[in-house]
């Protein structure tokens, strides 16, 4: 059975069009067959491609959602993302500098400047009231830092790159083939610099030529009130570092939220349940109620019916992004009729059945009950 397209990416089935595109650049650098020589890199290069082609393109893209893989068994390669064309010239530079002209000049200017690093994601999970009214949140996250001893350049201090010498700064190699149709040129990526164009000699023993270092830290974000379960949070300039001198990704933080053992979620609205006698349904009584706010009293009416629905204003989830507006929280009344009675009890009820001309019959009160709050 083939992989689910989205786990492949690893990428959530509600990610967004520029998720699904970083997912594909960071999968397609690490197992392209002129970086990755390991066993079985080439076929998961290709399993990567294919996932992309199919969920990059809206249209295939809904197909697939609804029919699996054999809704986009025919479907080719979407373009629509052509005018950006950032990533796939730093993944496919052997194959457009062929035949584009001017294009692998163009992707070596953008390989031997700055790079922005990659995005990272961290998902969080939130009690259901820090969910309600947010607040600060301490997380920990492990990302990718500019070295600070050689300033991302990998070099040992008071050295430099030098240009590599087997493809002269260029980052590429070619090669000539002669044919009876004429000459092709085969681009590829140097295997010496791996298309950077310098080669480090004397690395940086701090990062060991690497530039970066991965760190540990603690931040301290802010939960908007009203978040739920799916929301997520841009975290600027905390994703990891950028290679020659280029800005660091961001970190998205994805919440979910905890069950609560008596809330509910409804939108913006706040759902729980209060049970009360069957003499508190008929004469009517005030009760305290707990809300994510704290005990408020309630009022039962008389004569309230099971199943009954009382709404405390203003009592429930703040709307994310508005505060100020807040949802309601509904209360369902659920009325306790005994299953056993003292005998003092049933002879005031039999009582009251006779008083109202009610039959109790061979079922006693629980049939007068029966018919007290079910034929009204």
């Amino acid at each position: 059975m083939a992989r689910d397209y989205y786990e492949i990416l690893g990428v959530s089935r509600d990610a967004d069009k520029e998720e699904i595109k970083q997912a594909y650049r960071r999968l397609a650098r690490k197992y392209h067959p002129d970086v990755n020589k390991e066993p079985g890199a080439e076929e998961r290069f290709k399993e990567i491609n294919r996932a992309y082609e199919v969920l990059s393109e809206p249209e295939t893209r809904a197909r697939y959602d609804r029919f699996g893989p054999d809704g986009v068994s025919g479907a080719g390669v979407g373009f629509q993302d052509i005018g950006d064309m950032g990533g796939f010239a730093d993944i496919f530079e052997s194959i457009f500098s062929g035949f584009a002209g001017g294009m692998g000049t163009q992707a070596q200017r953008r390989r031997s400047g700055p790079v922005r690093g990659d995005d990272l994601r961290l998902d969080l999970k939130l009690d259901f009231r820090e969910a309600v009214f947010g607040g600060e949140k301490e997380i920990r996250i492990s990302h990718l830092e500019t070295c600070e001893v050689c300033s991302g350049s990998g070099a040992k201090p008071g050295t430099r790159p030098r240009t590599c010498s087997t493809c002269g700064g260029s980052g590429q190699v070619r090669r000539v083939t002669r044919t009876p149709f004429g000459s092709f040129t085969q681009v590829s990526t140097c295997p010496t610099c791996n298309g950077t164009g310098t080669v480090i000699e004397d690395k940086c023993d701090a990062c060991d030529g690497k530039g970066a270092n991965q760190v540990t830290k603690k931040l301290k974000i802010t939960i908007p009130a009203g978040v739920d379960n799916g929301t997520r949070l841009r975290i600027s300039s905390e994703g990891d570092a950028g290679q020659r001198g280029g800005p660091p990704g961001d970190l998205y933080v994805y919440l979910f939220v905890n069950e609560d053992s008596e809330f509910q979620r409804d939108g913006i609205n706040v759902l729980s349940e209060i049970k009360i006698s069957y003499l508190q349904a008929i004469l009517g009584s005030r009760l305290e109620v707990n809300t994510v706010d704290g005990p408020v009293e309630l009022l039962i009416p008389p004569g309230t019916q099971p199943n009954t629905v009382m709404k405390l204003e203003n009592r429930g989830v703040p709307r994310l992004g508005n505060p100020v507006s807040r949802g309601d929280h509904l209360i369902t009344v659920l009325i306790d009729i005994p299953t056993k009675i003292l005998p003092e009890e049933r002879e005031l009820l039999e009582k009251l059945a006779k008083i109202r001309g009610d039959r109790t019959g061979k079922g006693g009160i629980e049939g007068f009950l029966g018919n007290l709050f079910h034929q009204r």
